[in-house]
C-alpha cells in the first residue's frame, strides 16, 4: 500500500521527498503550472471558494475528500495506483515477460510520444472551457466544470511526472512544452485537432465531456495495460477521475434532452421559450462524436502494432483474460474499405487493428449512452431519438479520410454531403441560437429553462447547497 504524503508541497505517494533532484525539478515546474492555470484556466473565478474534492489517497474512497477550496490552492498532486507485486507483461511479443519500471531505451522516443500526446489533452481541455463559468446554467453546473477543470490539471501533473523521472531532460523540455501549447493558437496549437475545437456553449461542454473525454477513457485504459509499470499505475488512478468527467457530460446532455421533451409533451415549440430543439441537439451529437472518432488515429495502422508487440498500449480490458489470443498473432480483422463508388470488405492482421478494436469498443460504449437517453424520451412520451452516428461519417483520419458518408454509414457523392451538411452539423445559425441561451443563472436552488435539475447534487448535497461561495 502506497504512504500518501499529503503534507508535502506536492501531495504525493511516490516517495518524493526521497528524491532531491527530482523533487526540486517539479517544484519548479509548480509555479510555472499555477501561472499557466491563472492565466489560462478559469481565471476570474481564483478568488472564489468552489466545493470540490481533492484526492487524499488512493484506496476506495480515497480521491473523494469534499471542501470548500479556492481553485489555485487546490492541492494537485501524483498519485499512482499501488504496485502489483510481480507484475507481468499480459500481451504482445513480451508476454509473461516482468513489467519494466524503467524506460527500455528502444521504446524511449516511442513511449515518450504517447505520454506527451496524452499529457498535451489535459490543459488544452481546461484551455477550451476557461469562459464557461460565465454562462453557467446553475451552481451545481459550475462547480462541475470547474471540478472537470482541476483535474484535468491534476491529470498533467500525472504526465509531467513521468517526463521528468524517466526521460531525463528531454522530458523536462516536453513538460515546459505542455505549459507553452494553447488550445487554438495558430502558431502553437494542441496536438490533437478536437482539442483545438472552441467550446463556446455548455451544450458544446457537455457533448465534449460525453464524447471527447470518453475517448480519453479508452486511451487511458489501453495505456493502463502497459509494460511499463508506473504509467499503468499512473492511469489507473487518471480513470478513476475520468469517470466524473464523462457522468458530467452523459447527465448534462440528458438533462438537455429531457427538458426538450418535457416542453414538447406539453405541446410547446422549444424555440418559444429558450430551450434547445431536438434537431439542434442531434447535431451536436453528430459534431462531437465524430470529431472523437479521429483521435483514435487510423483503423489500419503499423504504429498501433507496435505499440501493442512491444507491450506498450493493449487492449481495452486486456488484463481481464477476455481475449482468446493475447499475442494477437493468428486473427485477422475485417473492416469496410471504400473502393470507388461502393464499400469493400478488406482483411488486416489484427495487430494493426489495434485502433479499430478500441474504437469499436468506445462506439459500444456511446451506444450505450444514446441508448439510456432515448429511454428517457420513450418515458416522457414524445416521439423522437437521438442518433449516434456512423463510425465512417465526417472523417479526417483513418480509412474513411477523404470519403463521404451520410450519419448512417452510407458512401454518398461530396454533391449530396454539401447538399445535407447543414441539416446534420451545426450551422452558425444554430450555433448563434445556443449562444443565445447562455445566459448565468447564480442563484442557489435556480437553473436555466432550456437544461433539467440534476437527480442528485455532488456528495449527496442537495441541488440548492452553496456550491461556489463568491468573494
Amino acid at each position: 500500500m502506497s504512504t500518501v504524503d499529503l503534507d508535502a508541497k506536492i501531495p504525493n505517494n511516490v516517495n518524493l521527498k526521497d528524491d532531491k533532484r527530482l523533487q526540486r525539478a517539479l517544484e519548479s515546474w509548480q509555479p510555472k503550472f499555477i501561472e499557466w492555470w491563472k492565466e489560462t484556466g478559469p481565471t476570474d473565478f481564483n478568488l472564489d471558494q468552489i466545493y470540490l474534492r481533492t484526492a487524499i489517497g488512493v484506496g476506495k474512497g480515497g480521491w473523494a475528500h469534499f471542501d470548500h477550496v479556492r481553485m489555485p490552492e487546490y492541492r494537485w498532486g501524483i498519485f499512482l495506483a499501488d504496485p502489483i507485486a510481480d507484475r507481468k507483461i499480459h500481451f504482445g511479443d513480451q508476454l509473461g515477460s516482468p513489467a519494466w519500471n524503467q524506460v527500455p531505451g528502444e521504446m524511449r522516443n516511442r513511449l515518450r510520444r504517447l505520454i506527451v500526446t496524452q499529457g498535451d489533452t489535459e490543459p488544452a481541455s481546461v484551455e477550451q472551457q476557461r469562459l464557461l463559468g460565465h454562462t453557467a446554467p446553475s451552481l451545481y453546473d459550475m462547480r462541475s466544470l470547474f471540478q472537470v477543470n482541476v483535474e484535468e490539471g491534476r491529470h498533467l501533473w500525472a504526465m509531467v511526472y513521468l517526463l521528468h523521472t524517466y526521460f531525463g531532460s528531454d522530458g523536462r523540455d516536453e513538460a515546459e512544452d505542455l505549459l507553452k501549447r494553447r488550445s487554438g493558437n495558430a502558431d502553437h496549437p494542441r496536438i490533437l485537432e478536437a482539442f483545438n475545437k472552441p467550446i463556446q456553449d455548455w451544450l458544446s461542454f457537455f457533448c465534449f465531456t460525453t464524447f471527447t473525454d470518453r475517448d480519453g477513457k479508452y486511451q487511458l485504459s489501453a495505456l493502463a495495460e502497459s509494460g511499463f509499470d508506473p504509467l499503468a499505475r499512473t492511469t489507473q488512478f487518471m480513470l478513476t477521475e475520468e469517470a466524473y468527467h464523462m457522468q458530467t457530460g452523459e447527465n448534462g446532455v440528458g438533462r438537455v434532452i429531457h427538458r426538450t421533451a418535457q416542453l414538447m409533451k406539453e405541446g410547446t415549440d422549444p424555440r418559444t421559450v429558450g430551450a434547445i430543439p431536438m434537431d439542434i441537439i442531434q447535431k451536436y451529437v453528430n459534431e462531437w462524436s465524430t470529431a472523437s472518432y479521429d483521435l483514435f488515429g487510423g483503423e489500419d495502422s503499423t504504429n498501433a502494432a507496435e505499440y501493442f508487440a512491444t507491450g506498450l498500449k493493449g487492449r481495452y480490458r486486456e488484463g481481464d483474460g477476455i481475449y482468446k489470443d493475447p499475442k494477437a498473432l493468428n486473427q485477422d480483422y475485417t473492416m469496410p474499405v471504400p473502393q470507388g463508388d461502393k464499400l469493400v470488405d478488406q482483411k488486416v492482421p489484427l495487430r494493426r487493428a489495434m485502433n479499430a478494436l478500441l474504437l469499436d469498443a468506445y462506439h459500444a460504449d456511446c451506444a450505450r449512452i444514446v441508448d439510456r437517453w432515448n429511454r428517457d424520451l420513450k418515458a416522457i412520451g414524445v416521439d423522437v431519438q437521438i442518433k449516434l452516428p456512423s463510425l465512417r461519417c465526417n472523417r479526417n483520419q483513418g480509412i474513411y479520410a477523404g470519403h463521404r458518408f451520410n450519419p448512417d454509414g452510407q458512401l454518398i457523392s461530396q454533391h449530396e454531403w454539401e447538399a445535407h451538411r447543414d441539416q446534420w452539423f451545426p450551422t452558425q445559425k444554430d450555433r448563434e441560437y445556443v449562444q443565445s441561451l447562455m445566459k448565468p443563472v447564480l442563484e442557489r436552488g435556480k437553473i436555466a429553462n432550456w437544461i433539467a435539475p440534476p437527480h442528485q447534487g455532488a456528495n449527496n448535497q442537495p441541488f440548492d447547497f452553496e456550491y461556489v461561495k463568491f468573494h
